[in-house]
Parts: C-alpha cells; structure tokens; sequence
C-alpha cells in the first residue's frame, strides 16, 4: 500500500492508503477526491484531472510526454508541475506523494 496526499486549492488535505496499481487519476476518484473530475475516464482525451505535483516529487513522477503534453495544453492555470493525474501510474516509489489540485477544477 501507498500513501497519497491530495491537496485542494484552499490547502485541505485528504490523504488516502491505496495499492500501488493504476493510476492517480483512479486513485482519486475511487476515494472520492474532489477536484479530479475526469471527463474521459483516464483515456487522456482532456484535461479534467489536471494536477501540480509537489516540487520534491517531481523528478520521480517524471515529465509529461507525448499526447499528456497536447492535452495540458488546453489546462487553465498552467505550472511547470503540471500533469494529468490520469497518466501518472502509481508504484511503490510513489509513497507519500504529494498533488494538489487546481482552483479551477475545485
């Protein structure tokens, strides 16, 4: 099991235990994260589940690439942390990892 800690635009934190299988984007909505709508079910085909990855967290989450980056650019309020939870696959690496999601989607 992992730890995850989702952060909301007004800084209240929700922390959820799920297996390291997946997706992010699942994980939230499995535990009923607001501010994680994916319109399109994880399928990368919008940017409803857009989040900013901690600072320390993002050399082991790793950039966006390739179809993840066409779609963040439709995404308001852009940062360098940018990603689509839905194209962040959970591992044990990911333990403790820390998001937070936009005003926007809140």
């Amino acid at each position: 099991m992992i730890n995850l800690t989702f952060v909301d635009h007004q800084g209240t934190e929700r922390s959820v235990t799920v297996e390291p299988t997946g997706s992010l984007m699942s994980a939230a909505i499995y535990n009923g994260v607001p501010g994680i709508e994916a319109d399109c079910g994880g399928a990368c085909a919008c940017a409803t589940c857009h989040v900013y990855i901690d600072p320390a967290w993002t050399d082991r989450v790793g950039p966006a690439e390739g179809d993840e980056v066409d779609m963040l650019s439709t995404a308001s309020e852009l940062r360098p942390t940018s990603r689509l939870s839905c194209q962040v696959k959970l591992s044990d690496a990911l333990d403790g990892l820390r998001v937070e999601t936009p005003a926007y989607q809140g």
